[in-house]
Protein backbone atom coordinates (compact mmCIF):
# COMPACT_ATOMS: atom_id res chain seq x y z
CA UNK A 1 0.00 0.00 0.00
CA UNK A 2 1.50 3.49 -0.70
CA UNK A 3 1.55 5.68 1.77
CA UNK A 4 -0.58 8.79 1.87
CA UNK A 5 2.16 11.50 3.31
CA UNK A 6 1.51 14.66 1.83
CA UNK A 7 4.83 16.51 1.30
CA UNK A 8 4.66 19.76 3.05
CA UNK A 9 2.25 19.16 5.53
CA UNK A 10 4.02 20.51 8.28
CA UNK A 11 5.39 23.45 6.09
CA UNK A 12 4.21 25.79 8.23
CA UNK A 13 5.64 24.18 11.16
CA UNK A 14 9.13 24.15 9.70
CA UNK A 15 9.14 27.77 8.78
CA UNK A 16 7.37 29.53 11.90
CA UNK A 17 9.69 31.44 13.54
CA UNK A 18 8.04 30.74 17.22
CA UNK A 19 9.01 27.41 17.21
CA UNK A 20 11.97 27.20 19.11
CA UNK A 21 12.62 23.37 17.97
CA UNK A 22 16.43 23.19 17.27
CA UNK A 23 17.99 20.63 15.30
CA UNK A 24 21.18 19.39 16.35
CA UNK A 25 23.67 17.04 15.33
CA UNK A 26 26.58 15.93 17.68
CA UNK A 27 29.55 13.91 16.77
CA UNK A 28 32.35 12.63 18.76
CA UNK A 29 35.80 14.11 18.39
CA UNK A 30 36.84 16.34 16.01
CA UNK A 31 36.93 15.66 12.05
CA UNK A 32 39.89 14.73 10.56
CA UNK A 33 39.46 15.07 6.70
CA UNK A 34 39.03 18.55 5.60
CA UNK A 35 36.53 17.51 2.80
CA UNK A 36 34.05 16.31 5.38
CA UNK A 37 34.23 19.66 7.03
CA UNK A 38 33.79 21.60 4.36
CA UNK A 39 30.64 19.05 2.83
CA UNK A 40 29.01 19.40 6.24
CA UNK A 41 29.51 23.25 6.73
CA UNK A 42 27.74 23.44 3.08
CA UNK A 43 24.85 21.07 4.01
CA UNK A 44 24.88 23.37 7.50
CA UNK A 45 24.24 26.48 5.68
CA UNK A 46 21.27 24.85 3.71
CA UNK A 47 19.68 23.15 6.46
CA UNK A 48 19.61 26.74 8.36
CA UNK A 49 17.14 28.11 5.39
CA UNK A 50 14.63 25.73 6.87
CA UNK A 51 15.25 25.39 10.90
CA UNK A 52 17.78 26.52 13.81
CA UNK A 53 20.16 23.70 12.99
CA UNK A 54 24.11 23.30 14.39
CA UNK A 55 26.95 20.93 14.53
CA UNK A 56 28.52 20.10 17.81
CA UNK A 57 31.93 18.47 18.68
CA UNK A 58 32.31 16.71 21.32
CA UNK A 59 35.36 16.13 23.03
CA UNK A 60 36.01 13.22 25.17
CA UNK A 61 39.76 13.26 25.93
CA UNK A 62 39.77 9.41 27.35
CA UNK A 63 43.09 7.77 28.09
CA UNK A 64 42.27 4.22 28.48
CA UNK A 65 42.32 3.00 25.07
CA UNK A 66 39.75 -0.20 25.96
CA UNK A 67 36.84 -0.42 23.25
CA UNK A 68 34.14 -0.96 25.94
CA UNK A 69 35.26 2.10 28.59
CA UNK A 70 35.49 4.60 25.94
CA UNK A 71 32.34 3.54 24.51
CA UNK A 72 31.49 4.07 28.57
CA UNK A 73 32.48 6.95 28.89
CA UNK A 74 31.25 8.76 25.73
CA UNK A 75 28.14 7.53 26.76
CA UNK A 76 27.96 9.21 29.64
CA UNK A 77 29.35 12.52 28.74
CA UNK A 78 26.32 12.17 25.87
CA UNK A 79 24.00 11.76 29.00
CA UNK A 80 24.77 14.63 30.73
CA UNK A 81 24.16 16.79 27.65
CA UNK A 82 20.53 15.50 27.13
CA UNK A 83 17.23 16.62 29.19
CA UNK A 84 14.04 15.65 29.12
CA UNK A 85 13.22 18.24 26.42
CA UNK A 86 15.10 16.38 24.21
CA UNK A 87 14.31 14.00 21.49
CA UNK A 88 17.44 11.97 21.18
CA UNK A 89 18.11 9.89 17.79
CA UNK A 90 21.70 7.72 17.65
CA UNK A 91 22.93 7.00 14.26
CA UNK A 92 23.88 3.48 14.85
CA UNK A 93 24.72 0.43 12.45
CA UNK A 94 21.99 -1.27 13.83
CA UNK A 95 19.06 1.10 14.03
CA UNK A 96 16.10 1.36 11.63
CA UNK A 97 16.67 1.99 8.07
CA UNK A 98 15.17 4.36 5.85
CA UNK A 99 14.63 5.55 1.97
CA UNK A 100 15.14 9.18 1.90
CA UNK A 101 11.27 10.03 1.28
CA UNK A 102 10.81 7.34 4.74
CA UNK A 103 13.40 9.33 6.59
CA UNK A 104 11.47 12.68 5.81
CA UNK A 105 8.06 11.44 6.81
CA UNK A 106 9.93 10.09 10.12
CA UNK A 107 11.56 13.31 10.69
CA UNK A 108 8.46 15.30 10.25
CA UNK A 109 7.26 12.86 13.23
CA UNK A 110 10.28 13.60 15.38
CA UNK A 111 9.62 17.37 14.62
CA UNK A 112 5.79 17.29 16.03
CA UNK A 113 7.43 15.69 19.25
CA UNK A 114 7.08 19.15 21.22
CA UNK A 115 10.42 18.68 22.55
CA UNK A 116 12.94 21.86 22.33
CA UNK A 117 15.67 19.82 20.58
CA UNK A 118 15.87 17.30 18.27
CA UNK A 119 19.73 15.24 18.50
CA UNK A 120 21.06 12.94 16.32
CA UNK A 121 24.21 11.83 17.20
CA UNK A 122 27.05 10.41 15.52
CA UNK A 123 28.86 8.19 17.97
CA UNK A 124 32.66 7.57 17.82
CA UNK A 125 35.15 4.60 16.09
CA UNK A 126 33.65 2.16 18.26
CA UNK A 127 29.71 3.00 18.43
CA UNK A 128 27.72 3.37 21.52
CA UNK A 129 27.41 1.79 24.65
CA UNK A 130 24.05 0.00 25.69
CA UNK A 131 23.29 2.76 28.31
CA UNK A 132 23.03 5.42 25.94
CA UNK A 133 20.63 3.43 23.44
CA UNK A 134 18.40 2.55 26.35
CA UNK A 135 18.09 6.90 26.68
CA UNK A 136 17.71 7.69 23.11
CA UNK A 137 14.20 7.89 21.91
CA UNK A 138 15.30 5.79 18.43
CA UNK A 139 18.54 4.49 16.82
CA UNK A 140 18.73 5.30 12.99
CA UNK A 141 21.11 3.56 10.35
CA UNK A 142 22.18 5.02 7.27
CA UNK A 143 22.99 1.74 5.23
CA UNK A 144 23.51 -1.98 5.92
CA UNK A 145 26.92 -1.09 4.94
CA UNK A 146 29.79 0.17 6.97
CA UNK A 147 31.10 3.80 7.18
CA UNK A 148 33.76 5.31 9.56
CA UNK A 149 32.19 7.51 11.64
CA UNK A 150 34.21 10.77 10.36
CA UNK A 151 32.42 9.94 6.85
CA UNK A 152 28.91 9.51 7.94
CA UNK A 153 29.31 12.97 9.35
CA UNK A 154 28.71 14.35 5.46
CA UNK A 155 26.45 11.41 4.78
CA UNK A 156 23.71 12.35 7.25
CA UNK A 157 24.32 15.76 6.66
CA UNK A 158 22.93 15.66 3.40
CA UNK A 159 20.11 13.46 3.80
CA UNK A 160 18.72 15.69 6.73
CA UNK A 161 19.10 18.38 3.69
CA UNK A 162 17.46 15.80 1.30
CA UNK A 163 14.61 15.57 4.12
CA UNK A 164 14.02 19.48 4.38
CA UNK A 165 13.33 19.64 0.47
CA UNK A 166 11.33 16.69 0.54
CA UNK A 167 9.02 17.91 3.15
CA UNK A 168 9.27 21.24 1.39
CA UNK A 169 8.29 19.56 -2.02
CA UNK A 170 11.71 21.30 -3.90
CA UNK A 171 13.54 19.58 -6.05
CA UNK A 172 16.87 18.83 -4.80
CA UNK A 173 15.52 14.93 -4.25
CA UNK A 174 14.72 13.14 -7.43
CA UNK A 175 11.98 10.02 -6.99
Amino acid sequence: MKSQWNPGHILSYLTDKSIHLKIELWWISKTKFSFVQEGVQEFTKRIQRYYPFDVVTIETNIKDRTPAIIKKKEAEIIASKISAKDYLILLDENGKGYDSVQFAEKLEKWLGTGKQRLVFVVGGAYGFDQSIKEKAQGLLSLSKMTFSHQLIRLLFAEQLYRACTIIRGEKYHNP
